[in-house]
């Protein structure tokens, strides 16, 4: 088995890509023979992370531990890190391991002498130091960054905005992609019912669901019938609902709520991620994963997940060019079967589960092995 580690991975919210990834890690750790736990907060997540860590706790070695995270900087932060130091003081852990702004910080401030470990996964990197609470946050983590052994981004795109916005890394510093699982290769049945196209993810401005609508429209102001399925929820559904209804599309468009993610491939024929900004999201590695077509923006670390294919990419918030490719991957069938095809292929090479975990634990090993430790 080798060298083994007892890891605590320390989060603020268990909801989206950042909780599937430390799930992900800590079950693949796991069984490969290390002592996991994992620290969140108590209050979020829903009844979606209530099933999830029940299942996960009784796996780990070091279980699942949850305690109340605010979201802002407040006084709950003093109690929350005290909870974390004595968890870190009651396991013996080797490694702490924060993922986002929050866990990384309480990884970090109480972290000791253990080996600390930040993956940032987005979160204060969305900001600019142009606003005053953009200025404070890119300044913690600067400071934050002092007190690190090991960055671990996910994407290329995340550690140059991190060295952009912060600072360049003083640790060792890797790039380890995400994973999907092998189960998620397998191909989905599509619905009889289904639209043309699909969107999954959270209804918000960033994700670039109004910009769809307008495309969609463009389409239909050209004489031609595009459905789609908006599957999510979030702060700006209600006005993506208004937009449908006032650009005639109420009955183009269905919006079933959220979803889990394989059920919604089934919805739709060709994959739609208009996002704004991203890092590097799980959706398009699952529907990949999965044999879908895709249609995505050029943000983030997207063109990381389709390397060659990366220049059909288009560009964010531009409606005319999405309907444009939409209208061409929609009148080339076969065209767009052999660039999904591709796509899971490089998918199945190069982000998996497996070598996701790989690369953490060789960074592990990297980081601890100037100090002598086991």
């Amino acid at each position: 088995m080798g060298q083994t580690f007892s890891i605590l991975h320390v989060m603020r919210s268990p909801v989206g890509g950042l909780f599937r990834h430390v799930a992900d890690l800590a079950r693949e750790q796991t069984a490969r023979g290390h002592r996991v736990g994992i620290v969140a907060d108590a209050s979020t997540g829903g009844e979606r992370a209530e099933r999830v860590l029940a299942e996960l706790g009784p796996e780990l070695a070091l279980g699942v531990t949850r305690v109340a995270m605010s979201r802002e900087l407040g006084p709950s932060d003093w109690s929350a890190g005290r909870f974390v130091a004595r968890r870190i003081g009651e396991l013996g852990v080797d490694v702490v391991h924060g993922h986002g702004s929050k866990g990384g910080a309480y990884a970090r401030l109480v972290g000791g002498r253990r080996l600390k470990v930040y993956t940032p996964h987005g979160g204060s990197l969305h900001y600019s130091r142009t606003t005053p609470v953009g200025f404070a946050y890119l300044t913690l983590e600067a400071l934050l960054a002092r007190r690190t052994d090991l960055f671990l981004f996910e994407s290329r795109y995340g550690l140059d905005t991190f060295r952009a916005k912060v600072c360049e890394p003083q640790g060792v510093t890797r790039v380890v992609h995400n994973g999907v699982a092998e189960e998620e290769f397998a191909p989905v049945q599509t619905a009889s019912d289904a639209t043309d196209l699909i969107f999954i993810g959270e209804l918000r401005l960033l994700k670039g669901v109004d910009v769809l609508l307008e495309a969609i429209a463009l389409l239909a102001r050209e004489g031609r019938t595009v459905t789609a399925t908006l599957v999510g929820a979030g702060p700006d559904a209600e006005t993506f609902r208004e937009q449908a209804d006032r650009l005639g599309l109420a009955g183009r468009v269905r919006f079933p709520g959220a979803l889990p993610a394989r059920q919604a491939f089934a919805m739709g024929r060709l994959m739609i991620v208009p996002s704004r900004a991203e890092s590097l999201p799980y959706v398009v590695l699952e529907a990949g994963a999965a044999g879908l077509p895709q249609i995505a923006t050029a943000v983030g670390g997207i063109g990381e997940i389709f390397g060659d294919e990366a220049t059909r990419l288009i560009p964010a918030g531009d409606a005319p060019a999405l309907a444009g490719a939409i209208a061409g991957m929609l009148d080339a069938p076969a065209e767009a079967a052999a660039s999904a095809a591709r796509l899971r292929q490089r998918i199945a090479s190069g982000f998996s589960v497996s070598a996701m975990t790989d690369g953490v634990l060789d960074a592990y090993r990297e980081a601890l092995a100037p100090r002598g430790n086991r």
